[in-house]
């Protein structure tokens, strides 16, 4: 039983299921009963059933983020597991882009986005693949944008 709940945890946990979203932490293992010896191979393989954290984002949330990347096309967020790109459309007419400041960052009167900026985001919209989460953000609405 230590070893399937191990093994579980191992192979689960930080993954992330188009149907599910990211699996943050397993909480509790249901018994898993007896196994079935595979013929050939000589493995046993047990139906496991499980409750665990999770995080699938959808359209119109508002998320805390930390910047990761910033580029003329716009910048990348990291939000727990999942990476939000917010293009330079979806940001405000008054943040312009600025290659030479060192590093590169968007930046107007009051608010600067540079790497490791933290930053308020709505998504806009989601793509699912069988193992990842792909999403695009906006700041250009109100009380989105820098947190200080």
């Amino acid at each position: 039983m230590d070893y399937i709940n191990s093994k579980l945890f191992a192979d689960v946990e930080g993954t992330c299921t188009g149907r599910y979203g990211y699996i943050i932490a397993v909480l509790s293992i249901s018994d898993p009963g007896s196994g079935t010896v595979i013929p050939g191979v000589g493995t046993a393989e047990f139906v496991v059933k499980y409750t665990a954290i999770v995080y699938k984002p959808f359209k119109g949330e508002v998320v805390d983020g930390k910047v990761a990347n910033v580029n003329k096309m716009g910048f990348f967020a990291d939000v727990g597991p999942l990476q939000v790109f917010v293009s330079s459309h979806l940001i405000p007419q008054d943040i312009k882009f600025d290659p030479s400041a060192t590093p590169p960052c968007f930046s107007s009167e009051d608010q600067v986005i540079e790497r490791g900026s933290k930053v308020r985001l709505k998504v806009v919209g989601t793509r699912v693949d069988a193992t990842e989460i792909f999403a695009i953000g906006t700041i250009k609405e109100d009380y989105l944008g820098v947190l200080d």
